[in-house]
């Protein structure tokens, strides 16, 4: 499968993916580098402007939906039994599927990630990617890569694009209700060709204190910030997606850097504000600009949380991750790639 390509979910091809209503998939996540911050519809996680990602080839999760006949659904993540808000998030998601299915069983669903949950590090993106690919598929929907890249945005604004590999944009679509709805979707750009590396920079592994949902209603209602950085936000996807045709990774990633800084100073002057940046997330932004004075082409973004990615070519990443690595025992890399869209899995392959 070519990493722009999304796999139809009722299509069950060799080591049968979907059987008897149960099916597993696989989604990678996505890092930004033209920043999803604010919604302006909080129930169809309608966007305020378009974003641009890149999916990686680290950090999967896989989850396997199997219909059930009980009274309620059940949600195993990373081993453990979901409660809270994480149960009640798939619970949600899961109701719109059955909506859209016409059918009311109950489901048992069993998701792990590999990287940190909750961390930063776009979880939530693969999480309801894979959700979305298993449970339509288990529940015996129909949908094409724009349908399906819908539904998961349900889940997780983020999420949508997720189900494509390689360079996506998630268009913020046109008006509320169902035309804004119909028409804020994700889809892959091309680009691939470009083989760019990201050094992921983690610094803290564990659960942020302020999830991204908060913290992104409190900014956007609060800061008087937000509406500036949304402006120019737009002007950053038009000049990003221009600069990914031209294959220009310096470009894409001067315009990677401020729109990720600009994010974060919109949360700093929340009120109250919202500090996700540490001293260590620091200490990687300024060993980014040191290598850049040094003649290496790398950039810096960072989702809502402390841990720093840097963009740069194939070439340059073992410069990048020496460097980051050798500031100290409180960070550890890894580096991605481009990586493959969300799919269907058979159990073996998991």
């Amino acid at each position: 499968m070519t990493p722009t390509s999304a796999v139809p979910v009722a299509a069950a091809g060799p080591g049968e993916p979907v059987r008897d209503g149960a099916a597993v998939a696989v989604a990678y996540p996505n890092i930004a580098l033209v920043k999803y911050w604010g919604k302006r519809d909080e129930t169809l996680f309608l966007p305020v402007t378009g974003s641009l990602s890149m999916t990686l080839d680290i950090f999967p999760t896989t989850t396997s939906v199997r219909l059930i006949d009980g009274p309620a659904d059940t949600v195993e993540l990373n081993e453990a039994a979901a409660t809270g808000t994480a149960l009640s998030r798939v619970e949600t998601f899961l109701d719109l599927v059955r909506a859209l299915a016409g059918r009311d069983e109950r489901a048992a669903v069993v998701t792990g990630n590999a990287g940190p949950t909750g961390a930063g590090l776009a979880s939530s993106a693969s999480g309801f990617a894979a959700l979305a690919t298993a449970a339509a598929a288990a529940y015996g929907l129909d949908l094409d890569g724009r349908a399906l890249s819908r539904l998961a945005r349900r889940g997780s604004g983020s999420a949508s694009r997720s189900i494509f590999g390689g360079f996506v944009v998630w268009h913020a679509g046109e008006g509320d209700g169902e035309a804004g709805d119909l028409s804020s979707y994700a889809e892959p750009i091309g680009g691939d060709d470009l083989d760019p590396a990201l050094v992921v920079g983690v610094v803290e592994a564990g659960a942020k204190a302020v999830s991204s949902r908060v913290a992104m209603r409190q900014t956007t209602e609060t800061s008087p910030f937000y509406r500036p950085w949304a402006e120019s936000s737009v002007l950053d996807l038009a000049q990003m997606r221009d600069a990914v045709a031209r294959r220009d990774l310096p470009a894409i990633g001067e315009i990677a850097e401020r729109n990720a800084l600009g994010m974060h100073a919109t949360m700093l002057t929340a009120r109250p504000g919202i500090r996700y940046l540490s001293p260590h997330s620091v200490a990687i932004l300024d060993a980014v600009l040191a290598l850049r004075a040094d003649g290496i082409a790398a950039y810096a973004t960072i989702d809502a949380g402390p841990n720093v990615k840097v963009l740069c070519t194939r070439a340059d990443a073992p410069v990048v991750a020496a460097t980051l690595e050798g500031l100290g025992d409180f960070v550890t890399t890894r580096t991605a790639h481009i990586g493959p869209g969300a799919r269907l899995i058979g159990g073996d392959d998991r």
